[in-house]
């Protein structure tokens, strides 16, 4: 027979549930060879757990428990806190990620109408590394994140983009293109370089 590994973990049945402050509350039981003593976390979603000692049972598990109301009424609360200042932000992003694809994707068009330019399709989405780019086929892929930026700055990304279609590389030909249809470039690589954490190669 192979013997447990020194770290090895086993369910100890499926659970209870306790009240706490009138409200139910899941528990999940874990046995560990190495556990001493009872462990009580509180998890992200307000549900605890308790790592058990081998041989321990739930019953003095549940005594453990019992004995920290107060404690665990305060961990639960300030959970409850943590997740609602995570919740703001992310609702906030995600209202501004959708603008962006509205209005982003509408500028990029108004600029390769004026400058004489046909698009294909265009997507916006959250690039780890550029602010925008260019497929050879001519996809055009923007950060959403352009929409927080300067107008000026955001349109010399989408222009810059627009230059990529007809020359894909970063070649003096290609620059030539972006002097013509965007004359304050420099300006907005300065900005992009001196103001915007987020690294975009080749702007």
């Amino acid at each position: 027979m192979q013997p447990g590994l020194p770290f090895a973990r086993e369910a100890a049945g499926s659970g209870a549930v306790v009240l706490i402050d009138g409200h139910p509350v899941p528990i999940e039981f874990v046995r560990h060879r190495r556990a001493r003593h009872y462990i009580l976390r509180v998890a992200a979603d307000g549900g605890l757990r308790v790592t058990m000692p081998w041989r321990g049972s739930k019953a003095d598990a549940l005594r453990f428990v019992h004995g920290r109301h107060p404690w665990i009424t305060r961990e639960r609360y300030a959970r409850s806190l943590e997740a609602g200042r995570r919740a703001l932000p992310l609702a906030v992003e995600r209202q501004l990620r959708q603008q962006a694809a509205l209005d982003l994707s509408a500028r990029l068009r108004e600029l390769a109408t004026r400058h004489g330019y046909t698009v294909g399709p265009v997507t916006v989405r959250a690039q780890r590394t550029r602010w925008g780019s260019c497929s050879p086929t001519g996809r055009i892929s923007l950060n959403w994140r352009l929409i927080q930026l300067p107008a000026s700055v955001s349109d010399y990304v989408l222009l810059h983009e627009l230059a990529h279609l007809t020359h894909l590389d970063h070649s003096a030909r290609f620059w030539r293109e972006v002097e013509r249809i965007c004359p304050w470039h420099r300006e907005a690589r300065a900005w992009l370089r001196g103001n915007a954490r987020l690294h975009a190669f080749g702007l």
